[in-house]
């Protein structure tokens, strides 16, 4: 399961390598990559159940998953609401913390819903990351549901082995958030990639396939 803004295109090695010991299913998320748009703002559990239906269309049953980013997003939501969904999951560069946010970010926020109300051509040019103003209107909609629900709850409930992956360099998703996380889910672990960013399975696409065989194939976290 591919990161916001991906698809999934960005596992091509995992894809190549995998493909010649399992049964891979790769798909675009819907907004991205080949798919269809949005008929409206989607938050994280509307991607989840299209999602599971999608899987079982595919006769798709209690897969390993691997899922970076947003892709995490989604599947900690489907395996908190279904157990059964997954055997296990292999979550890199995990989305869904919601950290403390300082000052500055209360400000900005604050900043830019004041200016908003008086020139919102102006706000929506000059407020908000790169990724975020070349969106759509619905895909910024969907964007503020998704990046603003923290999921750490959700974590809580989750009942299967989860090995998470975090590249040392990363800033969109630093180390301590993958320790946050990790933490809510019981008995997961932690594993760091030196010299890696967000995208670690393709800065080190060896060490982190060699990562994940290792953990497909153990008996359990």
């Amino acid at each position: 399961m591919h990161g916001y803004g991906a698809n999934k295109e960005s596992f091509l090695p995992q894809i190549r390598y995998f493909s010649r010991f399992y049964r891979v299913t790769a798909f675009d998320f819907w907004g991205f990559g080949q798919s269809e748009g949005l008929p409206l703002a989607w938050s994280v559990g509307d991607y989840a159940q299209q999602t599971a239906e999608l899987l079982k269309e595919l006769n798709v049953v209690r897969p390993c998953v691997v899922a970076h980013s947003f892709g995490a997003r989604v599947a900690v939501k489907l395996a908190s609401q279904n157990p059964q969904i997954f055997e296990k999951m292999l979550l890199t560069g995990a989305a869904g913390v919601v950290a403390n946010r300082g000052l500055g970010y209360h400000v900005k926020v604050r900043a830019y819903r004041f200016i908003k109300k008086l020139f919102p051509v102006y706000a929506e040019r000059h407020f908000g990351s790169a990724e975020y103003k070349g969106l759509s209107p619905v895909m910024k909609e969907s964007y503020k549901k998704i990046v603003n629900e923290d999921l750490r709850a959700c974590a809580r409930l989750v009942q299967i082995p989860v090995l998470f992956v975090y590249g040392d360099k990363d800033t969109t998703t630093p180390v301590k958030e993958g320790k946050l996380y990790s933490a809510a889910i019981l008995g997961s672990r932690l594993e760091i990639m030196p010299h890696c960013g967000h995208f670690a399975f393709l800065d080190d696409a060896s060490l982190f396939n060699q990562i994940t065989e290792e953990f497909l194939e153990s008996e359990n976290v």
